[in-house]
């Protein structure tokens, strides 16, 4: 175990990917952990992982569940309160990806209700845990500023995400909140969107994790950043 820095971390969506990158680096650096994902095997794998680091909380659900985040905030309070919240869930939509105007309009709402509302939804629901200079991380994507063929689902709930962090920002300004976009990854849902295709050459989610660690460890102030451009620092 590893001597603890006094300091705890919500993640969501941390039980594969950059999600549990991010929770693995974290845990070397003595954070306390708070963490979720929708496959309760792999979740109780990645808690077992990191126990070896830090103290670690694992609650499996949806975060698009109402009763899973008001778990999660109970957990938080119970933690002592949060100093850092990545909401790291997501879901790519419909796959293959299809073209705008044959992408399911039910499918559609679900990606927004995921990636938009859930994600608000989660920080309403430990807003009192939340402690004075918390910082908080929305996982972005360059598909919410770029038009890409068959990415209008997902990346339209990105930009959503992006503007609503950003209103959070200006309301917030105790905060750091930052929307950040962590770059092609090596992940399964990446490999959703591109089905059969060899992806072997995307950056492992690990490439993007030391600019995560330089914003909530530094003091950039709150906006956009892509997580492989930030500059890693004492001071960044």
């Amino acid at each position: 175990m590893i001597e603890p820095n006094g300091r705890t971390a919500l993640i969501t969506g941390a039980s594969r990917g950059l999600g549990l990158a991010l929770a693995q680096e974290l845990a070397r650096q003595g954070w306390r952990l708070l963490i979720d994902g929708r496959d309760a095997e792999a979740l109780q794998q990645a808690a077992a992982e990191l126990s070896q680091w830090t103290d670690v909380a694992a609650i499996a659900g949806d975060v698009a569940d109402a009763a899973h985040r008001r778990a999660l905030a109970q957990a938080a309070n119970a933690a002592g309160g949060l100093h850092a919240v990545v909401n790291n869930a997501g879901t790519l939509g419909a796959a293959p990806l299809p073209a705008l105007l044959d992408y399911p309009l039910s499918e559609l709402l679900d990606v927004y209700l995921v990636n938009v509302v859930a994600q608000l939804g989660v920080l309403q629901a430990v807003r009192s845990a939340l402690q004075p200079g918390a910082v908080l991380i929305n996982v972005s994507s360059d598909a919410g500023v770029e038009a890409y063929e068959g990415w209008g689902g997902y990346g339209s709930s990105k930009a959503a995400l992006e503007h609503l962090s950003s209103v959070l920002a200006v309301e917030n300004p105790n905060w750091r909140v930052y929307w950040v976009d962590p770059g092609d990854m090596r992940t399964q849902m990446h490999q959703d969107a591109f089905p059969g295709e060899d992806i072997s050459d995307r950056p492992l989610p690990e490439a993007s994790v030391p600019g995560l660690l330089a914003l909530l460890e530094g003091h950039l102030p709150s906006g956009r950043y892509q997580a492989r451009a930030v500059p890693v620092g004492a001071d960044a």
